[in-house]
């Protein structure tokens, strides 16, 4: 089996990757429009961060760099994505494990914040937290939404993590 990973191309691993990304975005969009529940900002950087990932891994895919350099740069460009994803879902966890009475007030949505404020403001503002953001709407499991999505940004690691060691393995015997 780890040999056979070792074996993967970097458009493999791309379209692993860029396949994840898809599956983390139709879950998120179901549980929106058929299951009502309405995303928090934090909950929509995590998309972003899942769509910044999936651009990457499909400019990769498509250009199936061959030597280390481009998957490096692919790599690391989607390791980062994937990076700020688990910084903001790790955030999103620990702003619901707050007591009732740390948790920061609600403040203004998302769309009137990006309407009036600088986006380096904005993105302040939401990675500070607001009530909306502590609110645990859904547990599967025991475990809450920005759990889930923490899970699935560790998982989707895995594929940029491949990449990186398409890139590096000749570096070892």
């Amino acid at each position: 089996m780890i040999e056979r990973l070792r074996r993967l191309s970097v458009r493999q691993w791309s379209l692993a990757g860029l396949a994840f990304c898809i599956l983390m975005m139709l879950v998120a969009l179901g549980l929106e429009h058929i299951g009502g529940l309405e995303p928090c900002p934090l909950c929509i950087f995590q998309r972003v961060a899942v769509l910044a990932a999936a651009a990457v891994f499909i400019v990769a895919a498509i250009h199936n760099p061959q030597g280390r350099l481009g998957p490096v740069v692919y790599g690391g460009l989607s390791l980062t994505a994937v990076l700020g994803g688990i910084a903001v879902a790790a955030r999103h966890l620990w702003l619901q494990s707050l007591p009732p009475d740390q948790v920061p007030s609600c403040g203004p949505g998302l769309d009137y914040m990006m309407d009036i404020l600088p986006m380096r403001d904005v993105i302040a503002t939401v990675l500070s937290g607001s009530g909306e953001c502590a609110d645990i709407d859904f547990l599967l499991l025991g475990i809450s939404l920005p759990g889930w999505t923490l899970i699935g940004f560790i998982v989707l690691a895995l594929a940029p993590l491949g990449i990186l060691y398409r890139a590096v393995r000749g570096l070892w015997p």
